[in-house]
C-alpha cells in the first residue's frame, strides 16, 4: 500500500507515531504552508528541497533531482530515520509535490511512506484540523543515501527507445498540452515521438481522490499490454506529475517503471524531434 484516504489517516494518527510531511510547489509554497496546515506537519518546498535547479532547463529540466546526499541531509534535518512511517500530503490532490516527495523517498529506500488521497481537501473534509502553528524544529536525524534505487532515464535512453513497440513512453500532462495546441510553462509544444498520452488526472476519480486499486490495475493493465513496467518510461513536463503516475502503477502492483526526471522540459530544448496531435 502506497495511498492512503483521510480516514485511514486518522486511524494510523490513532495508533502509531507518524511524520508528517507537507509538500508544495510554487512561489508561495511556503505562505500556503503558514495559512493552513496539519498539526506537527513540516514543509517540503519542491523547488528548493525536491529539486536541484540548474541555470539551463535543457539539462535535466525545469526540476532536476538533487543529489542523492543533499536529500538525505534534508531528511536528517525532518528528523526522519528509515524505521520511521512517514505520512505526505499537498494541496493538489497529491498530485504534485507530495508524488514526488512519495518517490524521492522511495527511491531512498523507504519502507513506510504513504500518501494521502485527495490531499489537504480530503484531510479538512475528513474533520482533519489545520492549524497555522509551525512546528518545533525536531531532532536531528541520520538518513545516508548513496544512490536512487528506481529506475530514472535520461534523454539519450528516450531517444533510443521512443519509437519502439516494444516500450511504453507515458506522458502524463493534459491532453491539449501532449497535442501541441497549446504549451502553458515551457517553450514549444508538442510531445515525445511515440509516446502514448494518459493524463495524469485519470488516476483521480471524480472527487479528486485516487481510483480503487482494482480500477488502477485494470487500466494500466490493458494500457501495457504485454509489456512488464520494466519496458514503461514516464514523464511529465519537468518530473513532478509524473510520480503521480509511477505512484498509481506501484499501487496497481505495477513496480519497475522508470522516470524521466528532465521531461518535455528537457526533450523540447534540445532539438529533439517533435510530434503532434494524436500520432
Amino acid at each position: 500500500m502506497n495511498i492512503i484516504t483521510a480516514d485511514d489517516f486518522k486511524s494510523m494518527r490513532a495508533g502509531e507515531a507518524l511524520t508528517l510531511i507537507d509538500a508544495r510547489g510554487g512561489a508561495d509554497a511556503a505562505e500556503r504552508y503558514r495559512a493552513e496546515h496539519l498539526e506537527n506537519a513540516f514543509l517540503v518546498d519542491l523547488e528548493t528541497d525536491l529539486s536541484e535547479k540548474g541555470e539551463d532547463a535543457a539539462k535535466g529540466g525545469r526540476h532536476p533531482l538533487p543529489e542523492p546526499g543533499k536529500f538525505s541531509e534534508l531528511l536528517g534535518r525532518l528528523g526522519i530515520s528509515p524505521e520511521q512511517t512517514v505520512i505526505v500530503y499537498d494541496d493538489k490532490k497529491g498530485a504534485n509535490a507530495a508524488a514526488r516527495f512519495w518517490w524521492m523517498l522511495k527511491a531512498a529506500g523507504h519502507d513506510k511512506v504513504y500518501v494521502v488521497s485527495g490531499g489537504l481537501d480530503a484531510l479538512k473534509a475528513a474533520g482533519v484540523p489545520v492549524t497555522d502553528k509551525i512546528p518545533e524544529q525536531p531532532a536531528a536525524a541520520n538518513y545516508s543515501i548513496t544512490a536512487w534505487q528506481l529506475p530514472t532515464v535520461d534523454i539519450d535512453y528516450i531517444s533510443q527507445i521512443s519509437t519502439d513497440p516494444a516500450f511504453m513512453v507515458i506522458d502524463v500532462r493534459e491532453h491539449y498540452r501532449y497535442i501541441g495546441e497549446s504549451e502553458p510553462i515551457d517553450l514549444v509544444a508538442g510531445h515525445i515521438p511515440g509516446a502514448v498520452n494518459i493524463p495524469y488526472t485519470s488516476n483521480l476519480n471524480e472527487n479528486g481522490e485516487f481510483r480503487s486499486v482494482e480500477e488502477l490495475a485494470a487500466k494500466y493493465k490493458e494500457a501495457l499490454g504485454n509489456r512488464t513496467p520494466e519496458q514503461v518510461v514516464v514523464h511529465c513536463g519537468s518530473g513532478v506529475t509524473a510520480c503521480h503516475t509511477l505512484l498509481a502503477l506501484a499501487e496497481a502492483g505495477l513496480e519497475g517503471a522508470a522516470l524521466y526526471v528532465g521531461s518535455w522540459s528537457e526533450w523540447s530544448r534540445n532539438n529533439k524531434p517533435i510530434a503532434f496531435g494524436n500520432n
